[in-house]
């Protein structure tokens, strides 16, 4: 506790009245005249610091800096100032060895130690829990981290080398708390856990000690703060030669894990693999994996350990499939995974849904990049262009527009499918079947398998279609497919981001070359009949009008 004195630590019968305590200031610097210090709390503060700093005697002024520290909603400037005094004390008395333990101490220097202690425990959970209080969670923040090098440096006894990783997981549970601040989260990951190897190392370490030891009792928007850590910390290390940059001073022995790339790897590895156990929301599932292939794959030493969760994603269905796509294809073009039903699953998200969705563009950009491989079979190939082109018919402009350029490009890709546009009857035995009883369409809708769907057998009759459309762009981008294939490549990025209102105001601001065919009569009236001997042609509403009735 604050009121906590050393006197009442050593039990000694004379406690100091704070007048006596003056007079001693007084007595120790003649020089010092009461009247010439400044009559402020600050000055105060300063004062108490500098006799805890010249004597021993006056260890007890740390207790009354905490109480000014802990008082901070009465006088918030006053506790600042306090906590930056005591940050200065410990240090100098960490740094002069006056907190660590001796063997060959008296009784009275052990119980001082002690006290000394304790007074630094209540100053820590002070300056924690001030990174809650938006107006000193950046300066707590600051002092926290100085107060933990300071320890790291002269607390590890007899050992060679020592983090306080308790204090680091009692600052890092502050920040996770939703009271916490998202910009002094922001600057712990920028100034301190992506500046330094060692605080990047056990903050990893730390982050995973937390979930575990918090059971799932961790709320959901502590849940988003710890992931907002785990995402901003994305600075993957490449080789063992960058582990140079430490806070504290590194361990002397080159075998410590420090110093091992894998090792920090592997810290990283196991935090996300305990936040990927937790139970996520949707949303929480979907900011994952939208920095999957950026920020989460790249520390896993093992990438398979990834894919449970991916896979589950990626069944699960919706939007959550697609974003999973992304993760599944970098870890196996880049991890050399395997996957044999990564193109059957990819097919059957190929619905009326993906195309009225918000996410289609992101689609399209990752269907483009996983059909862009030349070797793909040509059979499953087809399968992909026929789903798409079949959909398209009840899909939005903004949709088509998009479709047809990728079916191109598609076909430039793969020469083989170019067949599915010109397959016309050879025999006169299908020419007299298509004239009397039609054609049926050989591809099955129905089939989940890309390989067995007929695709390759039969036509794009739907792009056909498509150039009768009611929308003039869809019409004209549709007739490409007829032509010659003239045009090396469409850039896919110049239709994936239409929309109707954007459709409509290209439309509007189109430079007209050719006046468009109107009447060449203009009608008086739209919703009356003409008068009777007028000579004027009747509206057709107003032809319509009548001819209801009868």
């Amino acid at each position: 506790m604050p009121g906590s004195t050393l006197e009442a630590s050593l039990k000694r019968k004379r406690r100091e009245a704070p007048e006596d305590s003056k007079k001693r200031r007084k007595s120790s610097s003649p020089e010092t005249d009461e009247t010439d210090i400044d009559d402020t709390e600050q000055s105060r503060i300063l004062l108490l610091e500098k006799s805890i700093l010249e004597s021993k005697k006056n260890y007890n002024n740390i207790v009354t800096l905490i109480e000014i520290l802990a008082n901070r909603e009465e006088n918030a400037n006053a506790a600042i100032v306090a906590a930056v005094a005591l940050c200065r004390v410990f240090v100098r008395l960490l740094a002069q060895g006056n907190l660590s333990k001796k063997k060959d101490a008296s009784e009275k220097d052990k119980t001082v130690t002690r006290w000394l202690r304790d007074r630094l425990v209540e100053y820590k959970r002070s300056i924690v829990a001030a990174l809650a209080e938006e107006d000193t969670a950046s300066t707590a923040l600051t002092l926290s981290m100085r107060v933990l090098k300071a320890e790291a440096e002269h607390m590890h006894g007899n050992a060679e080398y020592y983090f306080p990783g308790a204090f680091l997981a009692e600052i890092i549970t502050a920040l996770i708390q939703t009271v916490a601040d998202q910009n002094v989260r922001n600057e712990f990951v920028e100034k301190f856990a992506n500046s330094y190897d060692d605080l990047r190392f056990y903050t990893f370490k730390t982050i995973r000690e937390i979930i575990i030891r918090s059971n799932t009792s961790l709320s959901e928007e502590s849940l988003d703060n710890l992931f907002n850590i785990l995402a901003a910390i994305d600075r993957a290390p490449t080789s063992k030669d960058g582990l140079e940059n430490f806070y504290v001073e590194a361990p002397k022995q080159k075998s410590h894990s420090l110093f091992s790339l894998s090792q920090h790897k592997k810290q990283a590895q196991e935090a996300w693999l305990t936040f990927l156990r937790l139970g996520l929301t949707k949303d929480q599932k979907k900011k994952i994996l939208s920095i999957m292939s950026t920020s989460v794959a790249p520390w896993f030493t093992k990438p398979e350990l990834l894919m449970d969760f991916l896979t589950d994603c990626y069944n699960s269905g919706g939007s959550i499939s697609l974003l999973a796509l992304s993760g599944v294809f970098y870890l196996i073009q880049e991890r050399n995974l395997d996957y044999p039903s990564f193109y059957t699953k990819l097919y059957s998200l190929l619905d009326a849904d993906i195309l009225h969705s918000k996410h289609r563009s992101r689609f399209f950009r990752l269907l483009d990049t996983f059909l862009a491989s030349s070797h793909l079979p040509a059979v499953l190939v087809a399968s992909f262009i026929k789903r798409l082109s079949r959909l398209a018919l009840n899909a939005p402009p903004s949709a088509i527009v998009a479709i047809v350029p990728w079916i191109y490009n598609l076909m430039r890709k793969h020469p083989l499918c170019t067949f599915m546009m010109h397959r016309v009857p050879r025999t006169q035995e299908e020419r007299d079947e298509l004239e009397n009883e039609g054609l049926e369409d050989p591809f099955v809708p129905g089939e989940p398998d890309p390989m067995e769907t007929g695709a390759i057998d039969s036509c794009l009759w739907e792009i056909v279609q498509l150039q009768s459309h009611y929308h003039p762009n869809v019409a004209t981008i549709a007739k490409i497919i007829s032509e010659q294939f003239t045009k090396q490549f469409y850039n896919l990025e110049d239709f994936l981001d239409h929309s109707y209102g954007s459709l409509l105001d290209a439309e509007m601001t189109k430079e007209i070359k050719k006046a468009p065919v109107i009447e060449y009569m203009i009608p008086k009236r739209i919703f009356y009949p003409a008068e009777s001997g007028s000579g004027e042609r009747e509206s057709l509403l107003v032809e319509l009008w009548d001819f209801g009735p009868q």
